[in-house]
């Protein structure tokens, strides 16, 4: 109850100070979805669901042309995955100069946007109902088996393409590094990979939520249940909109953020702290948050142990989960991290990249945290500009 309580002083006390309306800024995109985001800021804006071959209905964006480009002319594809327990909303939080789906858009790139399963905007199944536990049985690896392929096939498809560049952040690139090392058809698919905050394993990671490891399943299974772990509440909601947007209360609004990302508040627009805790949290099971404890637990880039031999021999016909081998993916790969990410630790990053067989580019961002990579204000100057040019750069070959 103590959050509620806390949200309820802020609020009096910006009332009694006299502080409700002086210094107070909310924006619209706080209050908005991800097609009236694109649609706000005079882009195209397009959604399109589709349906993975184990059920699950996800929901895709896309922006299919920028504000100066050519409607009509064939534009090479870019396809952005969000992180752990967020949604595509994180490329378009940004005004349209710092969001990257906006910028690529401006430089005429067809930009699309995925979701995974269980998220606000994929919370559909064929079969299987919300309530149920068979919908939330899932966590990295079904998302790397069956939500990726599914929708860059769907991309290529809908596009004419045969490839598509991928830009991944945090666990939208652990899912990729999974994909494109267990399935070379797919990984065919892929022009280049952008890994920003790379993520396979997390040994050394500081992360609070580190501290879920130091807890027994049945426990969290206790405290969180055995469905969905972090959706977006009415009480998000809430303190975003009716709290973080006054000034008085940004300095503590944003320690939200860097307390599980790292500290860099020069580098965040406090002006938008409404959008960014508005759009943040979307949700995902709390499987697959014990996949990443037991990551954090083992050291391993791993498929998730079911808990029991029969169960993984059901799952990969063999009496544990196999290792994920990260140099078998031959996919040009060019990463980015960032010096003060308490998620993607650089140490975990070091052990990452004699891995990459086909390493095309990295570059260490010292200030940077786990959220600079799409929230930054520099982030055009120290990520998207060499991402553009390297695009460029194969487009042209």
């Amino acid at each position: 109850m103590w959050p509620l309580a806390a949200a309820c002083w802020m609020l009096l006390l910006g009332t009694t100070c006299g502080y409700h309306k002086k210094g107070r800024t909310t924006n619209p995109e706080a209050n908005m979805n991800i097609s009236q985001i694109i649609s706000y800021w005079g882009y195209p804006s397009e959604k399109y669901d589709v349906v993975t071959k184990d059920g699950y209905v996800l929901g895709i964006y896309r922006i299919p042309y920028g504000r100066e480009c050519p409607r009509t002319a064939p534009k090479p594809v870019v396809y952005l995955q969000h992180g752990l327990v967020a949604s595509a909303s994180n490329w378009i939080c940004n005004l349209p100069n710092n969001s990257l789906a906006f910028l690529l858009a401006d430089f005429c790139y067809d930009v699309w946007m995925g979701n995974s399963r269980g998220n606000t905007w994929s919370r559909k199944h064929l079969k299987f109902s919300l309530k149920s536990q068979e919908y939330w049985a899932f966590s990295l690896d079904e998302m790397a088996k069956y939500d990726l392929p599914a929708t860059i096939n769907f991309i290529l498809e809908k596009t004419g393409q045969e490839q598509l560049y991928y830009v991944g952040h945090s666990q939208g690139t652990t899912i990729a590094f999974i994909a494109f090392s267990t399935n070379p058809e797919l990984a065919k698919r892929i022009k280049i990979f952008f890994a920003l905050a790379p993520v396979t394993t997390v040994k050394y990671t500081q992360c609070p939520l580190k501290q879920l490891t130091a807890l027994s399943r049945d426990v969290v299974k206790v405290l969180f249940g055995d469905k969905m772990f972090s959706p977006h509440t009415f009480f998000d909601q809430f303190i975003a909109t009716n709290m973080c947007n006054w000034k008085i209360f940004h300095h503590i609004c944003s320690n939200f953020i860097f307390t599980l990302s790292g500290f860099d508040p020069k580098n965040l627009n406090m002006s938008r702290l409404d959008v960014y805790l508005a759009q943040s949290h979307a949700g995902t099971s709390v499987q697959n948050m014990l996949h990443w404890a037991q990551a954090v637990n083992s050291g391993r880039f791993q498929a998730f142990d079911w808990g029991n031999p029969y169960q993984n021999m059901m799952h990969f016909h063999q009496l544990t989960p196999p290792l994920y081998n990260v140099s078998k993916m031959e996919v040009p790969t060019a990463v980015w991290s960032g010096g003060q990410d308490r998620v993607a630790d650089l140490k975990d990053v070091e052990n990452l990249l004699p891995k990459i067989t086909r390493l095309i580019y990295y570059k260490l961002i010292p200030h940077y945290n786990h959220v600079d990579f799409y929230l930054g204000q520099d982030a055009p100057h120290e990520i998207y500009q060499d991402l553009i040019r390297l695009m460029e750069g194969c487009f042209q070959n």
